[in-house]
């Protein structure tokens, strides 16, 4: 498995949660008493065998006994040794693993560096929040690099563990008459399960997933249905969050692609509850384009509260104005009820300035009467 093509957010989750080194001791506590058992009985063997031979049994008979046992006292010492190396590599591996545990960036830590980043790409309207993004991005490589550092320091050490171990089979065929049993069971049983391994190899997807009811591969959570998704309930592939439908989604409650927050439906939106695309802030409805907060049935507008398009500004109920609180099109200024107004407070269209006191106090007054 190539460890640096996976995020910190897998190799720390995989190296924090499991039965972690006990397997390996437990098997090295095995191994040790395997090997003084086995010593026991090679020792207790030699004894019996020499003594026999020495005092109560002379002969050719008794020269052939012991010529015949020699092999299987040796070859019990020798798996007393050989046990005593299992345990000793057990022990090894337990230790390296441990060693690349420590290594190992704490998930948690990992979820807090993706929080922040998370937070500071959403708050970051204006791009005040660039060099922090960046040393967040900087730490999350180092944690990245961190982690395959540690996995590969892992998989070295139990590989050289694991290499370490003398073959079983050549120890039995030094025993006469086991030899021939101990090739056979080995040619045989690789023979035998070659062809079944390669072809489950062959048709077996790698369905890599960390948590329950994903349907797909190297999903970390629960209930997704697509690739790499990092979070649960994810309809689609490369999200991080929850309940996103789509692909590459950040945040939660998406239906769409790509969008950095939650509640969006459409496409590249960064923020909340955007219905529409490439819009940069919250609550945008019904809309492409859109900088702020709360603009609706139009594209392009750069403020707040906007109904229509293109408008710089705030409150603007139209299009292509240039100001705030504007009713009708290509105003510029404020407060201005109609189109084509340069100034404030203008009633009408064509206005250059604001309107005479008396004539601002008429459009009060209208406006008073027709409230």
């Amino acid at each position: 498995m190539n460890y640096s093509v996976l995020p910190p957010e897998i190799n720390s989750l995989r190296m924090f949660t499991g039965a972690g080194s006990a397997p390996m001791l437990a098997a090295s506590v095995a191994w040790d008493g395997l090997a003084a058992e086995l010593a026991v009985a090679a020792s207790s063997f030699g004894s019996v065998t020499s003594g026999l031979a020495g005092q109560s049994w002379q002969g050719a008979a008794a020269a052939a006994m012991a010529a015949a046992a020699a092999p299987y006292a040796g070859w019990l010492a020798a798996a007393a040794a050989r046990a005593a190396g299992a345990s000793a590599q057990a022990k090894a591996v337990a230790s390296a693993f441990e060693a690349a545990r420590a290594a190992t960036v704490h998930p948690m830590l990992v979820a807090a560096n993706r929080n922040a980043f998370v937070q500071l790409v959403l708050s970051n309207l204006f791009g005040q929040n660039a060099p922090a993004i960046a040393a967040a991005e900087a730490m999350y490589e180092q944690m990245w690099a961190a982690d395959v550092a540690a996995m590969v320091g892992y998989h070295g050490g139990a590989s050289a563990a694991a290499a370490a171990l003398p073959s079983w089979q050549q120890a039995l065929r030094g025993l006469p008459g086991l030899g021939q049993v101990a090739s056979a069971i080995s040619g045989g049983a690789a023979s035998m399960f070659a062809a079944p391994a390669a072809a489950t190899a062959a048709v077996t997807p790698p369905a890599l997933n960390t948590g329950l009811g994903n349907i797909g591969s190297w999903n970390l959570g629960g209930g997704n249905v697509g690739l790499l998704n990092l979070g649960s309930g994810n309809f689609g592939s490369l999200n991080l969050g929850g309940g996103n439908t789509g692909n590459a989604n950040l945040g939660g409650g998406n239906w769409g692609f790509a969008n950095l927050g939650s509640g969006n439906i459409g496409n590249t939106n960064f923020g909340n509850g955007n219905q529409g695309n490439l819009n940069f802030g919250s609550g945008n409805l019904l809309g492409n384009g859109n900088f702020g907060f709360g603009n609706a049935f139009g594209d392009g507008n750069l403020g707040s509260g906007n109904v229509g398009s293109t408008n710089l500004g705030s409150g603007n109920f139209g299009s292509f104005n240039v100001g705030s609180g504007n009713m009708g099109m290509s105003n510029i200024g404020f407060g201005n009820l109609g189109n084509n107004n340069l100034g404030f407070g203008n009633n009408g269209n064509n206005n250059i300035g604001e309107p005479p006191r008396h004539v601002r106090r008429l459009q009060f007054l209208e406006r008073m009467g027709s409230c």
